[in-house]
């Protein structure tokens, strides 16, 4: 589907400022909230003749907000190849995490 930085590009586009979207943040990183953190969590190959001849990267995509009914969450969740795995609450921050194909 696409590149890595192209789906930070995309998820920049939903919280303001670049600065509030993740990829594998270090601990020692201070998140301002809202605020996007994503990782690599599967790739689904598809195999001919014994050879990969496709593979699409799945993400795990977690919204963080203060706000349970943040509409962050929702514009993720109507991305194309996305679905809901769960939601949290911890430290008076909702996490809404998503598997996100791109």
């Amino acid at each position: 589907m696409g590149t890595r930085l192209q789906l930070q590009t995309l998820l920049e586009t939903f919280v303001e400022g670049d600065k509030r979207v993740h990829f594998q943040p270090k601990p020692n990183v201070t998140m301002e909230y809202p605020a996007i953190v994503y990782s690599l969590d599967f790739a689904d190959t598809k195999f001919a003749d014994n050879k990969p001849y496709t593979r699409t990267d799945r993400y795990q995509v977690t919204v963080i907000d203060r706000n349970p009914d943040t509409d962050i969450r929702k514009r993720v969740a109507d991305l194309p190849m996305c679905t809901f795995r769960r939601g949290f609450a911890t430290s008076g921050l909702n996490h809404y995490v998503f598997d996100l194909y791109f």
